[in-house]
């Protein structure tokens, strides 16, 4: 069986799965941080990102908030196909977050620390694009 775009059924399922794995990984990662943040007390998040003690506390518990908002956004409406095309909303402010921590890394000259950031970027622009355009979730129903 061949697919319109010429390649077997096959490789048509290896998007879907590519992207829930992603989406699976960027929600353990976001929604995991998002938790760390908030339950490790900042002098102990001072010493491992020493950026977190530099920062208001309410700076650092907003981050933490809208990574764990974005982990479990960027799953949980595909996963329980309720309201799917949050999953595309999630994975945007997911790239939004991480554009924004790039800007503040770079301004604070701390570029060395962006390589991760930009990886998420990219793997949630990935979910975004898939679920919105080439493998959406259908929603309950």
């Amino acid at each position: 069986m061949t697919t319109a775009f010429g390649g077997s059924a096959k490789a048509s399922k290896a998007l879907p799965i590519g992207l829930w794995v992603t989406q699976a990984l960027l929600g353990l990662i976001f929604a995991g941080t998002g938790v760390w943040k908030l339950l490790t007390p900042i002098p102990q998040l001072a010493a491992m990102i020493p950026w977190a003690g530099q920062v208001p506390a309410a700076f650092l518990y907003a981050t933490a908030v809208v990574d764990l908002l974005g982990g479990l956004g960027i799953v949980l409406p595909s996963l329980t196909r309720i309201k799917p095309g949050l999953t595309v909303l999630a994975a945007l402010g997911c790239a939004a977050l991480q554009g924004s921590a790039i800007l503040f890394h770079i301004s604070r000259g701390e570029s060395a620390n962006t390589p991760f950031n930009f990886l998420l970027v990219g793997l949630s622009l990935f979910v975004a694009w898939g679920r919105r355009s080439r493998a959406p979730i259908p929603p309950r129903g």
